[in-house]
């Protein structure tokens, strides 16, 4: 394993260029995580539209979000030994594929029960092409590369889930709920176009046999635990089912945690965890991925319930956000080279911090320019935290390891996400129940932005390993 020295000094100045080659891996392997998340967002805002479409209880709607997320928890483990055993380009290509065929499916059904079949199968389809995708770019890219890469690439995922909102509220609007669905196909025969051009033939590996129990095991367990979660996202409480599914589901991923310490050949390697560089950067994902998911969750319900906008105009208003933390991806590597890779993490968590405190007094009447301001400054910290904690992430592993690092970076962002929010949904609704004015609304999103703000500090912690780390690496290269 690569010691720990060496993960987070920074890349060389002069190879910093990147190849035809590579420029082209990076636009066909972005182009897939932004497929994903891009329709994710916009099928949120269109849940109510499709309850009155389909003439069903948005209870049932709601499995459209839940048969996503449950499919891509169970499809995700594998993804690693599908890419190893058939080639990651094969399987990107199928996955992207596999989507696209999905979405026209979906625009295409007449049924609240066909629409939620076809989702769970864009749900594996995308447990599948983004961790994928993510390999593909990573090994292109190098160790040296690698911040510069998360820089460009991470823009355009990013700003999906801002931008989301506004072409899911434009399309619904003027044209229907099946173009939400639609929208996909174009982009996703694109990428696919693309990718048998501009991907690099990949041999396949020596994967070895596939681990079906371990597979089983961690499958049964997200799927436990995300199902449990999303119970409370639409309670709004916790109930005895929410307490049994998270629970079991806990206990199945332990299981599994003991299991794959003990295989010969697990389907994760979880002794990448040793490395505190490694292990570090993962925590740091974890809480940076809860932070991110709150205020993707918690900024439009304020806009929508507080001040009573609609999806296009909540849409425009979270632009702030995403303007921000595009600035820190395109400037991160310059950052990096600056300051290093450790420092440029602690300033960006430091920065989300501070800017968090703002939507703490949040109230019924702030400014616009005010918050739209203090999202740009966030979103810059959010941004500048997240290139050199996840190049870190690979930078502490060997070449051999990008999978399961991939695979594992993925699982630990999910499980942030899916508890940031059923935390917020919790933290929120109580409040909400009990508020009778539009100053109490709003007192309610500053309780559960407290909860953010937490999570905001738990995220800049662990980036000072990751300082440590850099200045031992910089004083055994002195001569």
């Amino acid at each position: 394993m690569t010691a720990e020295t060496d993960q987070t000094s920074p890349p060389a100045p002069e190879s910093m260029s990147f190849s035809p080659r590579l420029r082209g891996v990076i636009v066909v392997t972005t182009l897939g995580g932004f497929l994903a998340l891009l329709d994710s967002t916009i099928v949120n805002v269109a849940l109510r539209s499709l309850s009155i479409s389909m003439q069903a209880p948005l209870a049932t709607i709601q499995w459209l979000v839940t048969a996503y997320l449950l499919a891509l928890a169970a499809v995700l483990p594998a993804s690693g030994w599908l890419a190893g055993r058939f080639g990651a380009k094969n399987i990107y290509i199928l996955a992207v594929t596999l989507f696209t065929a999905s979405s026209l499916a979906c625009a295409l059904s007449g049924t609240a029960g066909q629409l939620i079949a076809f989702r769970a199968v864009q749900g594996a389809a995308a447990g599948i092409a983004v961790p994928v995708a993510q390999m593909i770019t990573v090994r292109e890219a190098g160790p040296r590369l690698m911040a510069r890469v998360m820089s460009v690439s991470g823009v355009p995922t990013i700003l999906a889930p801002i931008i989301g909102p506004t072409i899911g509220g434009l399309l619904l609007r003027h044209a229907g709920w099946q173009w939400i669905f639609l929208i996909n196909i174009p982009i996703g025969l694109i990428t696919v176009g693309m990718s048998f051009r501009l991907l690099p033939r990949d041999d396949h590996e020596e994967a070895g046999r596939l681990d079906v129990l371990g597979l089983l095991v961690i499958a049964a367990g997200g799927v436990a635990v995300t199902y449990g979660l999303a119970q409370i996202g639409r309670a709004g409480q916790v109930g005895s089912s929410v307490v049994i599914w998270t629970v079991v589901g806990l206990a199945l991923v332990a299981l599994f945690v003991i299991y794959a310490l003990r295989a010969a050949n697990p389907l994760a390697d979880l002794r990448l965890f040793k490395n505190r560089v490694y292990a570090a950067a993962s925590v740091t994902g974890l809480c940076l991925g809860a932070a991110v998911y709150g205020a993707i969750i918690l900024m439009p319900l304020y806009f929508q319930i507080v001040r009573h906008e609609d999806a296009v105009a909540t849409g425009l208003l979270l632009i702030p956000q995403g303007t921000g933390v595009a600035v820190a991806l395109w400037y991160g590597a310059r950052l990096i080279d600056r300051l290093g890779s450790g420092r440029t993490a602690l300033i960006g968590g430091l920065i989300s911090v501070v800017a968090t405190i703002p939507f703490v007094f949040i109230e019924a009447d702030t400014s616009y320019w005010y918050l739209g301001a203090a999202m740009v400054v966030r979103g810059f910290g959010v941004g500048a935290i997240a290139i050199p904690a996840t190049a870190a992430v690979y930078r502490a592993v060997p070449p051999a390891s990008i999978k399961d690092a991939t695979v594992q970076l993925n699982v630990v962002q999910r499980i942030g996400g899916s508890l940031s929010t059923a935390l917020f949904a919790v933290v929120l609704q109580t409040r909400l129940d009990a508020a009778t004015t539009p100053a109490g609304q709003a007192g309610a999103f500053g309780v559960a932005f407290w909860w953010v703000l937490g999570i905001a500090v738990g995220a800049t912690v662990p980036t000072l390993l990751l300082v440590s780390a850099e200045r031992r690496a910089a004083r055994a290269a002195a001569p």
